[in-house]
This record gives structure tokens, C-alpha cells and sequence, in this order.
């Protein structure tokens, strides 16, 4: 052997790790505006003063992009592969009545590739920055022989806090509450499964790239709609972010021994009447979010209210007593 091998020769660079946590740290420092650490970026773990609160309830989330990261990478999409990872767990923590607080992520590539990580970062930092949330560390895994090169796998965490009484609790529903429907923008990242064969079973330039683009935009972030309903006044009894399993699957889960019967707008999103002509009638509402993102139920009363959070929602139905969600389209 001509000389001992180093952990470079093996495929890891730790010092190439080591400076690009001081390339992102301009990212980081997006996400501390209003909200700081409780102590300095890069140590082993990050601490967060959560005195404000007179009784702290911890929430925690955790999500990936799914398989729309394959399509996200072939078409040079990373920015938005990092929006889709934020997205998704802060918005499942915004659905507890939690404010979203610290988020980390997982990044396994085969080798570091300063390029891309810094424009996943990037985009994690745009939509964290935009709803107040902290990147406050993470982990990027040299995976050499592990990992595919050119593949990324990326995974997401999302520590939020409510206090205890702001809590969402959905066992007070009622039969009457009416569910109220917010736009989504785009597919979002679930169902790509299924897009994808659908795609490879259409004739090549079926889905023009415009319709493709459209299709990719990042998951919506819903934190404008929980923020006005909060400055409202209004506390839904339950919210529902709308991801794999459709409205069905998502909204069952917050009820027992009622049920919903709901009519949703067309969906709007160019080209989708391409996908939907490919895919089962029934199994379609149990994919895609058909165009409705986030779901707020509240009492009739609070209604009108409701209804003006965020860009604004659209009356879906109403709680009923036949177990189970009914979901139509509208003519």
C-alpha cells in the first residue's frame, strides 16, 4: 500500500462540510428576524427560550418531498424541492394552533455538491423566513455508494409551541360546523407516484412544460390563513392540511361518528384535466388535494369571518351525521 487512506479517498469531505455551514449562515440569519436562538447557530444542538409562554406545549412534525423530488431534480427545480420540505411539516404543525419555531433538515447526497445544497437551503430559507420560522441546523450526509449520484434525499423536521388553551381540539365538532376550503397551488408534494406513471403513460408532449411548471410549484404555505383567522378572532375546531389521501383520508381523521358531504370548486390548474383523464374517478379524490390545500371547520356563526382569512376561502359543506367524506365536484 503506498500510504494510509483518508476519509477524502473514502468519498467524505469534512472539510468542505465544515465551510459550507459558514456559506449558508446569510440563509440562516434570514430566518432569525423576530425569532432568535437562545445561543449561536452550528452548535450540536439549538436552544429556544420559550419564557413567552405562560404554558408551552411542544409540537413536533416531520415530512419529505416524496417522489416529486426525482422530477424537482430532472428539471433543475431545488429551490422549490426546499419550499416543498419547509411546507410540509410547518403546515402540519399550524394545523395544532402552534406557531412553527425551529425547523431542521436531512440532506444525503453522494457527494458534496456545495451548488445544490446551498439552493435547497435557499429555498428552505425563503418560505421559513416568510412564516417566522428558524433554520436552526440540520444534517448533510456524504452517503458515497449509498446514495445515487445526481439524487438528493431530503427530509424535514419542524418544532413548534402553542400555548395551551390556542390547542385546535377537534372533539368539540359538532353536526352543523361548516368546512371551509382554501386554495392550493399547485399538486403540491403528494401523489407524484402517481403522476409519474401517469405521465410515462401519456404520448410524449401530452403536458406541454408550461403545464408541467404548474403542476411543480411548490406546496402553499398556510400560515396567512392561520394568522388572519387568529387576528379575527376566529379558533376553527379543526384544521386539516390537505396531503397524501386527499380530503377524504385527511378530514376523516379528525372525527368519529360524523361524517361530511362536501362540493368542491373546479380545479383550476392548467393542464390538470390531463392527469385527472388518466386516473380512476373515485381514487383521484384520494390522491390529489383536487385543488383545496387547507380545510378550517368552524361554527356557523364564525363563518363570514372565516371566510376572509388569507386570500380567502369557499364554503365546502357541513358536518353531517352519515359517517365518512363524500366529495363531489362542482358543475
Amino acid at each position: 500500500m503506498a500510504g494510509k487512506l483518508t476519509y477524502q479517498q473514502a468519498g467524505v469531505d469534512t472539510r468542505k462540510a465544515a465551510a459550507l455551514v459558514g456559506d449558508i449562515k446569510t440563509h440562516v440569519k434570514r430566518t432569525q428576524q423576530k425569532r432568535k436562538l437562545l445561543g449561536a447557530f452550528g452548535l450540536f444542538a439549538a436552544c429556544y427560550d420559550l419564557s413567552e409562554y405562560k404554558h408551552p406545549v411542544i409540537v413536533t412534525g416531520c415530512d419529505g418531498v416524496g417522489t416529486k423530488l426525482e422530477v424537482l431534480l430532472e428539471k433543475d427545480l431545488l429551490e422549490i424541492a426546499g419550499k416543498d420540505l419547509v411546507a410540509m411539516s410547518v403546515n402540519d404543525i399550524l394545523t395544532t394552533g402552534g406557531d412553527p419555531l425551529l425547523f431542521l433538515d436531512y440532506i444525503g447526497i453522494a457527494a458534496l455538491d456545495e451548488d445544490k445544497i446551498t439552493r435547497v437551503i435557499s429555498g428552505m430559507a425563503d418560505y421559513l423566513e416568510a412564516c417566522n420560522c428558524i433554520l436552526a441546523g440540520g444534517e448533510t450526509a456524504e452517503m458515497p455508494g449509498i446514495v445515487p449520484v445526481d439524487v438528493l434525499e431530503l427530509s424535514g423536521f419542524c418544532i413548534g409551541c402553542a400555548e395551551k388553551s390556542d390547542l385546535i381540539d377537534p372533539t368539540t365538532l359538532a353536526i352543523g360546523d361548516v368546512l371551509i376550503g382554501f386554495k392550493s397551488n399547485s399538486i403540491h408534494a403528494n401523489g407524484w407516484s402517481l403522476v409519474r406513471r401517469a405521465l410515462r403513460e401519456m404520448a410524449p408532449g401530452t403536458v406541454t412544460d408550461e403545464e408541467l411548471t404548474a403542476w411543480l410549484q411548490p406546496t402553499r404555505l398556510y400560515d396567512d390563513v392561520v394568522n388572519d383567522l387568529k387576528k379575527s378572532g376566529v379558533k376553527p375546531k379543526a384544521m386539516s392540511h390537505i396531503t397524501g389521501g386527499g380530503l377524504p383520508e385527511n378530514l376523516e381523521r379528525l372525527f368519529v361518528g360524523m361524517g361530511a358531504d362536501l362540493e368542491i370548486p373546479q380545479w383550476d390548474l392548467p393542464g390538470i384535466e390531463k392527469l385527472l383523464a388518466q386516473v380512476d374517478a373515485e381514487d383521484r379524490f384520494h390522491t390529489f388535494n383536487m385543488g383545496i390545500g387547507w380545510v378550517a371547520i368552524v361554527s356557523e356563526d364564525k363563518v363570514e369571518q372565516a371566510l376572509k382569512a388569507g386570500p380567502g376561502g369557499t364554503i365546502l359543506g357541513k358536518m353531517v351525521a352519515q359517517e365518512g367524506v363524500r366529495v363531489k365536484v362542482k358543475p
